[in-house]
């Protein structure tokens, strides 16, 4: 067989071809586990179909995902944050054996959205946490400056705190004001809670007051 023959059947080279990675680094939606999903989905409280995008785009990386979702519901509740809202409900939860109570009133811009199921969650969910955690303010804005005051005197004083009085501040705040304090298990504050429900309902969403009762407690 002649040379030209010969390389008529030779295999072509293609190490001078673009080679395509895209389906490398892509995760699918058939590659996300259930297992992953259901992880984001009690660390966030977002939809279903929210964390498994969340998850596809940041390759299964559940901590990344959680940020994804973090910062859109971020985003989306700071477009609609302006937006009045003067609808809602009043929420109580009464604890085993009726020694705590607590009160808390949640808006939201329409009547449909306030009497669905996940906005009545919501305000149950809220309702707990002031009676299981008894936080003292709604936001950080809210705390007198005295109040702030003294606490970081009280902090700058203790030999456990003197070195860092900041950190100590932000645990002080963490514990007292409702907005700022853990969400449950969950690596969410109530704030978060409260952006992450704004993004998926699509209304603003703000807590107005509420009011906790212990009994026995002084007046």
């Amino acid at each position: 067989m002649s040379a030209v023959g010969e390389s008529r059947l030779r295999p072509t080279s293609n190490a001078d071809e673009p080679v395509d990675h895209t389906q490398e680094n892509h995760t699918s939606m058939a590659d996300i586990s259930a297992a992953a999903v259901k992880e984001l989905r009690e660390r966030t409280g977002a939809g279903f179909m929210d964390c498994k995008r969340a998850l596809e785009e940041t390759s299964g990386d559940v901590d990344k995902a959680v940020a994804v979702l973090r910062e859109r519901g971020m985003a989306a509740a700071e477009k609609k944050r302006g937006r009045e809202a003067r609808d809602g409900l009043v929420g109580s939860y009464i604890h085993a054996g009726g020694r705590i109570g607590a009160l808390i009133e949640v808006n939201c811009e329409t009547d449909f959205v306030a009497r669905t199921e996940q906005f009545q969650k919501l305000v149950r969910d809220l309702s707990v946490q002031v009676a299981g955690l008894n936080p003292k303010y709604l936001d950080v804005v809210d705390i007198p400056q005295a109040a702030i005051d003294a606490r970081r005197a009280e902090l700058a004083e203790d030999p456990r705190t003197r070195d860092d009085v900041e950190a100590g501040f932000k645990r002080w705040l963490k514990d007292v004001v409702l907005l700022e304090q853990p969400f449950r298990d969950t690596n969410m504050t109530v704030r978060d809670l409260i952006d992450q429900s704004i993004a998926t309902i699509g209304e603003n969403i703000r807590v107005r007051r509420f009011a906790r009762y212990e009994l026995g407690e002084e007046l």
